[in-house]
């Protein structure tokens, strides 16, 4: 990527850092965008021996491109984003990587679009471990920074999202037991 693109791109791409999202840190500070994707990021590196057969690298390039179209909209939590705030993000994102060079276009487009489907293994991870990074957060972050929907939110988000992988679902297992214990309910 031509240095003056790619300084463009990255000037772009650096406004996450400031788009906070609806999770806490452990600290009580709310959290970022890029700071969720890069979380999203580490626990694919952690499991990738989990899917030998599984391409993990393509599976981080989604984790790190996932939420790019946030750098226009800013974070509109899950439980309150409206179809027409999915279109606007969607529009606004395809814009930027229409500016993009061809190769980079190319590889965004394509992962994009796996990524929206979610029919290949690469795809259905990168949207589980989404799902699941925020649960965690959650339960890492302070229970007085949850709002009453939150509560029951971690309880049951997901689940649809994991059943393809034992794994997967064994992990989701143990984030509602964290849950449970910090919520001070029992299984």
């Amino acid at each position: 990527m031509d240095a003056r693109k790619l300084l463009d791109a990255i000037s772009v791409a650096e406004r996450l850092k400031d788009a906070t999202r609806h999770c806490y840190t452990a600290n009580g500070r709310r959290e970022s965008v890029a700071e969720h994707s890069w979380m999203m990021t580490l626990i694919a590196f952690f499991i990738k021996d989990e899917f030998p057969d599984v391409d993990m690298d393509k599976v981080i390039r989604m984790c790190i491109i996932h939420d790019l179209g946030e750098a226009f909209t800013g974070d509109i939590p899950t439980f309150e984003k409206t179809k027409e705030n999915e279109n606007t993000e969607e529009t606004l994102l395809s814009g930027w990587v229409e500016s993009l060079p061809q190769v980079q276009k190319n590889e965004m487009v394509a992962l994009f679009d796996e990524m929206k489907k979610r029919q290949t293994l690469e795809a259905k991870i990168y949207k589980a471990i989404d799902s699941l990074e925020a649960l965690i957060q959650h339960n890492i972050s302070d229970l007085s920074t949850w709002t009453d929907n939150e509560r029951e939110f971690n309880k049951t988000y997901a689940d649809d999202r994991v059943g393809f992988s034992e794994y997967l679902t064994a992990l989701r297992e143990e984030i509602r037991k964290d849950t449970l214990n910090k919520l001070g309910e029992q299984l």
